[in-house]
């Protein structure tokens, strides 16, 4: 593995690398375990539902109060190969908090299955929280979570028609949307990238529903790599759906500009529930 790609400059190695650039990068999978633990205790919820066959097909379902007024689909990131579902619980919080029902889905990590294998594993979850939740559906993802809530309004996307269609507004929170540059890096190690899967689940180069509110949120702080991944899927689907100006959100990182789902009073829960 080259450090740097001759054609281009960019060290790739160094591109994705969000951990080694924000202070105590290493500390925020513990804090996040702590507090999505803390909130399940506490939330009305259903843990732990199968929608596949293989271990990590289940999904948390969260519901409030009163009857839902429609379902939140949380997906969460990891480069595909890394976190689980269990880390994210207290991101319903905002969405609960207005009205809304909130799934969050895990699904099989790389190597053991190929991101096609796993884009697939979320139109399935999506199918089957949508049978318990009636009316729209709202889809967030953060990083490759970012990623895969895109890919499930692409034409011809792995996901019930149907379903699809209830899809009423999607946010990609730091999303990764040109898959083509991960071949260069070494976790492709775990992914498995080849050129034609590469192009075959980055949005950019597929084809959106027409019509669908789309928005890419993204921390100004981040790496180059991920400002420049929210700028090319909004210019690629700009005209093509209802895409949304990109936001960079001030003063935010990659790790912490997730945390406005939390809260059912911030611009990132509001621009998601629009």
């Amino acid at each position: 593995m080259q450090d740097q790609d001759s054609r281009t400059g960019i060290d790739w190695e160094d591109a994705f690398q969000n951990a080694d650039h924000i202070p105590g990068g290493a500390e925020y999978p513990a804090f996040w375990a702590a507090r999505a633990a803390a909130f399940r205790d506490r939330a009305k919820a259903e843990i732990g539902m199968s929608y596949g066959g293989t271990p990590r097909e289940k999904l948390d379902l969260f519901l409030p109060a009163e009857t839902p007024k429609g379902l939140v689909v949380f997906v969460h990131g990891g480069f595909w190969h890394r976190m689980d579902k269990s880390l994210w619980s207290d991101l319903a919080a905002g969405s609960l908090a207005r009205g809304w029902a909130v799934a969050i889905p895990g699904y099989t990590l790389a190597p053991e299955a190929r991101i096609g294998q796993i884009t697939a594993q979320i139109g399935a979850a999506i199918g089957m929280a949508s049978g318990r939740v009636a009316g729209p559906i709202r889809l967030a993802g953060h990083s490759a979570g970012g990623h895969l809530v895109t890919r499930m309004i692409c034409k011809g996307a792995p996901i019930d028609p149907q379903v699809q269609a209830r899809i009423a507004g999607v946010v990609s929170i730091s999303g990764v949307h040109d898959l083509r540059p991960l071949r260069l890096h070494s976790m492709n190690a775990d992914l498995r990238l080849d050129a034609e899967e590469a192009e075959a689940e980055s949005p950019v180069l597929l084809s959106p529903l027409p019509g669908i509110p789309v928005t890419c949120w993204t921390g100004a702080d981040e790496r180059p790599e991920f400002l420049r991944q929210t700028a090319i899927l909004a210019e690629a689907w700009a005209g093509r759906t209802d895409m949304r100006p990109p936001v960079f959100v001030p003063r935010c990182h990659h790790f912490d500009v997730i945390d406005g789902l939390k809260d059912a009073d911030a611009a990132l829960t509001a621009t998601l529930l629009a």
